[in-house]
């Protein structure tokens, strides 16, 4: 077992676009009907997504799933899960004087966040923090343990 750090950080608009952040239904939707503008764009909008979600350095809603994505977002691959905590605590202590909740700000809490994602990569989950930033913007952090990973043990290493 081995974890990989994923770090996104951006317009908050640009977060929140979700259907570029949820991979695409197996199923594409039934062809449309002649004349069916929103047949037409449902269809074009499934196309879309279907071929952007993969490429795209969104982070996707659910953590593992960034095990699908470009390899070249991997920012970092650890043998232990202390170690890939460390990288945690790391970028929230480097991001930290930009968080725009002041509880985030507190200088204990990386510590604290990063002991716990600790115990739980230890376990094999998967570990995500976000944090709004000033401007407005967003910070995603995430660790995926991989080799297997329990939400997509299918799903081949992206390093591999």
């Amino acid at each position: 077992m081995h974890h990989h750090g994923y770090l996104w950080t951006g317009p908050k608009e640009r977060f929140d676009d979700e259907a570029l952040r949820r991979p695409p239904h197996p199923e594409p939707p039934p062809p449309p009907a002649p004349n069916d503008p929103a047949g037409e764009r449902l269809l074009q909008r499934y196309r879309e997504v279907a071929t952007e979600f993969r490429t795209s350095e969104l982070p996707p809603l659910e953590t593992a799933y960034w095990l699908v994505k470009p390899r070249s977002l991997v920012r970092g691959t650890w043998g232990e899960a202390k170690e890939a905590a460390a990288w945690l605590g790391e970028r929230l202590d480097e991001y930290g004087h930009r968080f725009v909740c002041a509880s985030d700000r507190d200088t204990a809490r990386p510590a604290h966040l990063a002991d716990s994602a600790a115990r739980r990569l230890a376990a094999g989950a998967d570990v995500s923090y976000g944090f709004y930033l000033e401007r407005p913007a967003y910070l995603s952090l995430a660790v995926v343990t991989c080799s297997p990973n329990s939400s997509l043990s299918g799903q081949p290493c992206p390093l591999g």
